[in-house]
């Protein structure tokens, strides 16, 4: 009997397999599911891909990837399973990306399309890069049960094992439900469109069904809602290619990991340049507002300042900036909402952004003028004693460069807490407008002289008298400077030049903590 004889299948037969099989795998999605995604104005999961990365500089991971769960009703098998995965460059920087496909299976997660996201998150750790994801899905795959579930989990784990190792960006590009949002609750960033992105864990019908109560998708989960109410949208955009640019903008500040410096650009704004309109920045009044972001821009290299939850705890200001080439980030009070007290919305956002940019080795600037802590009864009942301790944990605990600049006001624990140089400072200059005091004049007047004001014959003209007097006394910066809680009294205008050269100094600053497992923040 002669043997069996197969036949033959040449290579160009095996590459027009391959071919075909990769023409599937990018049109995985139906044509119908495809129309219904750029109806709503957004983009393909591919092209938001080929949007953000540099050209041709993308390489794709497990396309050919499928679902093995027909046993669980789901009998299509499209490549990719939902979800794109890969590295390449943004302004030739090694990143990773991963995007999530609502043209396959609405984006919801099952077994597979999560192991790819775990490779990548893996590989992300283990390279040091990046990791971007582009958020477009509907959640758990119910089809796969408990399986999601667990997926999730291994999501969520590696969320924490890559925290302040390599910088992990979310971009909610869609819908971001259940489960699903405590991924990009747990990265660094989150950035949202208006109008096409969505993040909750219970939708409109149930908090109807539970509660009784009327929200639109919008009100409960939308961009704005996120970005001035709950907190937890970093930054918004108005469409998808704008979102996707500020991502790309954002990663030019950032380091790879943190075992590197951030990036440094060419200094285009001489470091040695006066701003002399700091001079006349601050009215007559101490008590009159003014813009501290003006401040900011005026002492950073070109006036860039890219601001981090500009729409949130808007009493602080917090953002990204570069002096001189090289990235810092910068804090401030801003006196112009609530005279730039310190509250429990504000002491959070500065002390994620403190702990963020400590993270990541990039140098903290601090500019104070604070009359103190929001009084209250809803701030205490709220805990401001342990969400303000959150911004002072930070500061102490930060060991990159340090500088801050009294530009007014600087009064009782809230100055301690503004990065003053008894909790680590590592240098700390004040304007001559500069007010170091336990409190305000008219309060401390008010507590000192209680008694002698209610026996004065006259005791308002009394109340102005002493405190012109206390002002004269206490309300400069050169008690604090006489005893080095200051470093140097300074001329405005010399503040850029102070800041380009106390940044230089401290270049090669090292400060270790001491071991241990992990410091106990008051969450």
């Amino acid at each position: 009997m002669g043997r069996a004889r197969f036949p033959t299948v040449t290579m160009q037969e095996k590459l027009d397999d391959l071919a075909g099989r990769r023409e599937d795998a990018h049109n995985a999605g139906s044509q119908r599911s495809i129309d219904r995604q750029y109806e709503k104005g957004k983009m393909l999961a591919r092209e938001r891909i080929d949007y953000f990365l540099d050209d041709g500089s993308f390489h794709e991971l497990d396309l050919l990837a499928r679902h093995r769960a027909q046993a669980s009703g789901l009998e299509e098998r499209p490549y990719t399973d939902g979800v794109i995965t890969g590295w390449g460059t943004v302004d030739g920087r090694k990143v990773f990306v991963f995007s999530q496909d609502f043209t396959v299976f609405g984006g919801a997660l099952g077994e597979v399309f999560a192991e790819k996201i775990h490779k990548l998150m893996d590989l992300s750790l283990k390279v040091g890069a990046p990791l971007i994801g582009l958020n477009d899905g509907a959640g758990a795959r119910i089809q796969e049960g408990v399986v999601s579930l667990a997926s999730y989990g291994g999501i969520f784990h590696r969320n924490v094992l890559a925290s302040g190792v390599v910088p992990q960006i979310s971009v909610i590009l869609g819908p971001c439900a259940g489960g699903a949002v405590y991924s990009p609750a747990m990265t660094d960033f989150i950035f949202m469109v208006r109008e096409t992105s969505h993040m909750f864990i219970t939708g409109p019908d149930v908090v109807k069904t539970v509660t009784g109560e009327d929200v639109t998708l919008e009100e409960l989960g939308g961009a704005m809602s996120h970005a001035s109410k709950s907190g937890v949208a970093t930054f918004v955009a108005d469409d998808e290619k704008a979102c996707l640019d500020d991502v790309r903008f954002l990663l030019s500040f950032l380091p790879a990991n943190n075992l590197e410096e951030p990036p440094t650009d060419d200094c285009t704004d001489d470091p040695d340049r006066d701003c002399p309109e700091l001079r006349d920045i601050l009215p007559d009044s101490p008590n009159l507002p003014y813009d501290m972001a003006d401040i900011v821009r005026s002492c950073v290299d070109d006036g860039e300042f890219f601001e981090y939850f500009p729409h949130f705890a808007k009493s602080i200001i917090c953002g990204f900036a570069r002096i001189d080439g090289k990235p810092v980030g910068v804090v401030g009070n801003q006196p112009k909402i609530l005279a730039g007290v310190l509250d429990i919305e504000s002491a959070e956002k500065a002390a994620r952004f403190v702990r963020t940019c400590d993270a990541f080795n990039i140098p903290l600037i601090t500019f104070v003028d604070v009359p103190g802590f929001l009084p209250g009864v809803d701030q205490e009942y709220g805990g401001i004693i342990r969400h303000g301790a959150k911004l002072l944990y930070a500061y102490c605990e930060a060991t990159v460069p340090r500088i801050s600049v009294i530009t007014r006001k600087a009064y009782g624990g809230a100055y301690v807490v503004m990065d003053s140089k008894s909790i680590g400072s590592d240098l700390a200059f004040a304007w001559p407008t500069a007010e170091l005091a336990v409190m305000g004049p008219q309060g401390a007047v008010e507590i000192v002289y209680r008694r002698e004001l209610q026996q004065a014959a006259d005791p308002a003209a009394r109340r102005a008298e002493l405190v012109a007097d206390y002002t004269e006394k206490y309300a400069n910066p050169y008690a604090a400077a006489e005893r080095g809680y200051i470093d140097d009294v300074i001329d405005p205008a010399d503040t850029r030049r102070k800041l380009v050269a106390g940044l230089r100094m401290l270049s090669t600053k090292r400060e270790e903590l001491p071991r241990r497992k992990h410091g106990n923040v008051p969450l």
